[in-house]
C-alpha cells in the first residue's frame, strides 16, 4: 500500500546550492514545501538559490555550514522545524576520488553520519538519499536493475554505497525511520529559463560544463577519456537524464518515503544508453557550433556502460522521464548562452 505525504513540509535540502539540489530547490517550492538549504558553497552558489527564487517567487533560506560539523548541523535544526532531509551534500568526481580517497570517504561517508545522527537527535525520521549509479560498477548488463550487484570501481563509487548501507542499517535499528535512497545515472541539462544550470568551480570534471564551455570559447577542447571501449564508436556509454527530470525524482521520492519500513531503493535514468562522442555531437547540434575534442587515455575507474534500468520506479511511483538527449544539450546550452561567464553576470 501506498501513502503519499498531503501538505507542505519544511525540507532541509543539503548541498542544495549545486546543480542538482538548486533544480530540487525548484521543484520542493512549487511543490508547496518550504526548503531550508544547507551548503559550504565548495562547489554551490548562493547566487543559484537567488535564482531559485526569482523562478519560484521564494528564497530558499541558506545556512552556509558543513555537514560533517556536528555543532552545526544541531543548530540548524533547532532553528528550524524540519520535516524531512534531501542529502545531496557530498564531493562527487570520479577521477577526483581516486586522486584524494579519504577527503571523499570524510566528507561523504562522514557527512552522511553526522547528518543521520543530528537528524536523530531533532527527531527528523524521513531522508531522501542522492545515490549513484556508479556503485553497480562494471557488470556488462544491457542495462541495471536494483538488483544488479555493487562493484564500485572507484572511491566515490563506494562512499555512495557505504552511504546506502548506513542508511539502511539505521533504519533496521529505529523502526521509526524512513528512506528512499536514488541511484541516479547521469544528470544533464539545465532549467529550461536558463537560470540554472551546472557552473563547477575551476575545471569541469563532468562532460556537459566542459561542452559547454569550448563551445562559448572558454576553452580550448573536450577532453574524451577513452577511445578504445568496446562500445560501437569506442567511447563510454552513459545513461544521461535531464536535471529536472532528477530533481522531480526526489520531489516523488519524498511523497512516498512513508510508503513503507526501511529503506527503498531506485534507479533514476532515461533507460536509453548514449556514447560521450553521441553527446558531443548533439551538443555541437544543439549549440549550432563545431565542439574540438581530442580522446585521451581512460580514466582510472570509469566503466564502458552504464545504463538505468528504470521498470521499478515507473511502477511504484509512476515517475518517468519527460526529456530527451536533444532537449537536455539545448537546455544546457541555453543556460551557457545566457550566462557565458556562469553565475558571475
Amino acid at each position: 500500500m501506498t501513502t503519499c505525504i498531503t501538505g507542505p513540509l519544511r525540507v532541509l535540502v543539503t548541498g542544495g546550492a549545486g546543480f542538482i539540489g538548486s533544480h530540487t530547490c525548484v521543484e520542493l517550492v512549487e511543490a508547496g514545501h518550504e526548503v531550508v538549504v544547507v551548503d559550504d558553497l565548495s562547489n554551490g552558489h548562493a547566487v543559484a538559490l537567488d535564482r531559485v527564487g526569482e523562478i519560484t517567487g521564494t528564497r530558499p533560506v541558506l545556512e552556509v555550514a558543513d555537514v560533517t560539523d556536528a555543532t552545526a548541523l544541531d543548530s540548524i535544526f533547532r532553528r528550524h522545524t524540519i520535516d524531512a532531509v534531501v542529502h545531496f551534500a557530498a564531493r562527487k568526481a570520479v577521477g577526483e576520488s581516486t586522486e584524494i580517497p579519504l577527503d571523499y570517504f570524510h566528507t561523504n561517508v562522514g557527512g552522511t553520519a553526522t547528518l543521520l545522527a543530528s537528524a536523530r537527535r531533532a527527531g527528523v525520521r524521513r531522508i531522501v538519499f542522492s545515490s549513484s549509479c556508479s556503485i553497480y560498477g562494471s557488470t556488462g548488463a544491457d542495462d541495471l536493475d536494483e538488483s544488479a550487484p555493487a562493484a564500485p570501481t572507484n572511491p566515490y563509487a563506494w562512499s555512495k554505497l557505504a552511504c546506502e548501507q548506513m542508511i539502511e542499517q539505521a533504519c533496521r535499528h529505529h523502526d521509526d525511520l524512513r528512506a528512499v535512497s536514488l541511484r541516479y545515472f547521469n544528470p544533464i541539462g539545465a532549467h529550461p529559463s536558463g537560470l540554472l544550470g551546472e557552473e563547477p568551480h575551476g575545471t569541469p570534471r563532468n562532460i556537459v560544463p566542459y561542452l559547454a564551455q569550448v563551445a562559448v570559447g572558454r576553452r580550448e577542447r573536450v577532453q574524451v577519456f577513452g577511445g578504445d571501449y568496446v562500445t560501437p564508436d569506442g567511447s563510454a556509454i552513459r545513461d544521461y537524464v535531464h536535471v529536472v527530470d532528477i530533481a522531480r525524482g526526489h520531489v516523488t521520492a519524498l511523497d512516498h518515503v512513508d510508503d513503507r519500513a526501511g529503506m527503498q531503493l531506485f534507479n533514476l535514468g532515461t533507460g536509453q544508453g548514449t556514447s560521450v562522442l553521441e553527446l558531443r555531437a548533439a551538443f555541437a547540434a544543439a549549440a549550432g557550433r563545431e565542439i574540438p575534442y581530442v580522446v585521451t587515455d581512460r580514466r582510472l575507474g570509469d566503466v564502458p556502460r552504464l545504463v538505468a534500468n528504470i521498470d521499478a520506479v515507473s511502477h511504484a511511483w509512476g515517475w518517468a522521464p519527460k526529456y530527451d538527449v536533444a532537449t537536455m544539450c539545448c537546455d544546457s546550452w541555453r543556460f551557457q548562452e545566457l550566462n557565458p561567464d556562469g553565475y558571475r553576470r
